[in-house]
């Protein structure tokens, strides 16, 4: 059992950066992929960025070269920079393994972007 704890979502402008953070409760990103996921109202949540062990990275379309994962082993923690935030990217935010792991979904985070 895992638990994910995310934080730094917040309100932001159209064109604004934000840094989420995601710490999970012990070391998995030796051996796991480790994804950030977002949900929005009515949609499914989705995968936008991952990151497996060898540190190969991969985004949606969506968020390709706006948003950057990296995650520090060291404090279990991963963290998704968000750049040239676009109002389509207000969600909750999550990170999880992948496939994900129904019992380790966290509070997540939220995002809204609005002027």
């Amino acid at each position: 059992q895992v638990q994910f704890v995310e934080s730094g979502g917040g309100l932001v402008q159209p064109g604004g950066s934000l840094r989420l953070s995601c710490t999970a409760s012990r070391n998995i990103f030796d051996y796991k992929t480790i994804a950030w996921y977002r949900q929005v109202p009515g949609k499914q949540r989705g995968w936008v960025a991952k990151m497996n062990t060898a540190d190969k990275t991969d985004y949606s379309d969506s968020v390709k070269g706006r948003f950057t994962i990296s995650r520090d082993n060291a404090r279990n923690t991963a963290y998704l920079q968000m750049d040239n935030i676009v109002p389509e990217d207000t969600a909750v935010y999550y990170c999880n393994v992948v496939p994900s792991e129904s019992n380790w979904w966290g509070q997540g985070t939220r995002v809204t972007v609005s002027s």
